[in-house]
């Protein structure tokens, strides 16, 4: 039973340590979540032409700088429509203590590779508003294993 107890508490001391994630995007600093709009919600698991939606929206205005939320490594550029649209980029960033990554989707990357620091700048949000009319723009989290990135903002 005591090994247990000191299972879990070092879970938590180590969930605790690594802290949340940064601010995403200027103007943003609680990281909040794109509420509805006529192109559908932007929270983990909203519904989405029959699928659901395995990522987060965090609002960002089209040009704000867009921050890494923690410290990492660039692994690669991402095409997440891969039609080339005006906002058809993003970086995939991978997490250095625990390995996890995530997508960054609707940002123009400042660099393609390498290491980056929690809160440093990693790219522009794209013109979402030429593409999206009237859209709550937002860069999209997605974690690359599809769970829920919620907790972490």
């Amino acid at each position: 039973m005591l090994t247990l107890k000191l299972i879990v508490f070092a879970g938590f001391v180590s969930i605790v340590a690594a802290g949340r994630w940064a601010q995403i995007c200027d103007g943003n600093p609680l990281n909040s979540i794109r509420g509805c709009d006529k192109y559908g919600c932007g929270y983990y698991g909203a519904p989405r032409n029959g699928r659901k939606h395995l990522a987060v929206d965090v609002k960002c205005q089209d040009g704000s700088g867009v921050y890494a939320p923690f410290s990492g490594l660039i692994v690669r550029r991402i095409k997440p429509f891969g039609n080339n649209n005006a906002i058809d980029d993003g970086i995939l960033l991978r997490e250095v203590k625990s390995g996890s990554c995530i997508k960054l989707a609707f940002i123009r990357p400042l660099r393609n590779r390498g290491w980056i620091r929690k809160g440093s700048i990693i790219g522009v949000m794209l013109p979402m508003q030429s593409v999206y009319p009237d859209i709550t723009s937002h860069v999209r989290i997605q974690n690359c294993d599809y769970s829920n990135p919620t907790g972490n903002l």
